[in-house]
């Protein structure tokens, strides 16, 4: 299953390590192929919304930078990572960066699904998703609302299988191993 990590991590911030570091050696011994990118090391653009990547140039952002490899190495894998602090219940700015610009990657025409409208598929397939968020103790309404989120990103970018979950910051890499094994195995089945 080839794997995209989207690291969300602020530059300098590198609580995420030790995480990171148990998700690339569960991927390794399931003999997955994984590539992490750590976002703040990309030159990415916020989204314009333009919708030049609808009408224009379909499918593809009309901005030439680094938001557009991200999109399609997001196509191109089976299962997509989000791993990121919580922020405010959301993703952090760097990984909500990237992520507007996957907006070429769906098509600019409605259907419902589960009783809501929203975009249809722009392509026959679309990766598996793992989100991991890293919280700062409980935060029960922030895990509540990222989750929310999540679910709102599953639909709306057709991932077929998905899980989530969270890792505190210092908690017991032991703990933190079996977290990442059971998404994994979430995503696999």
């Amino acid at each position: 299953m080839r794997t995209l990590i989207l690291n969300g991590f602020h530059r300098g911030d590198s609580r995420w390590q030790q995480a990171a570091a148990i998700l690339s050696g569960e991927l390794k011994n399931r003999g997955w192929p994984y590539e992490e990118i750590r976002l703040c090391e990309m030159d990415i653009a916020n989204c314009a919304g333009c919708f030049g990547c609808w009408t224009k140039t379909p499918g593809v952002c009309l901005v030439d930078d680094a938001g557009r490899e991200v999109a399609s190495r997001f196509a191109g894998s089976d299962l997509v990572v989000f791993f990121s602090p919580v922020t405010f219940g959301g993703y952090s700015s760097e990984l909500k960066k990237a992520l507007d610009r996957l907006m070429p990657l769906i098509s600019p025409f409605f259907k419902k699904i589960q009783g809501e409208v929203h975009h249809r598929r722009r392509y026959d397939r679309y990766p598996a998703l793992i989100a991991i968020g890293m919280t700062e103790g409980d935060g029960e309404e922030q895990k509540r609302i990222f989750r929310k989120l999540l679910q709102r990103n599953v639909i709306n970018l057709h991932h077929p299988k998905n899980a989530d979950g969270f890792i505190a910051e210092g908690e017991d890499p032991i703990l933190v191993r079996e977290k990442i094994r059971g998404w994994l195995q979430e995503v696999a089945q």
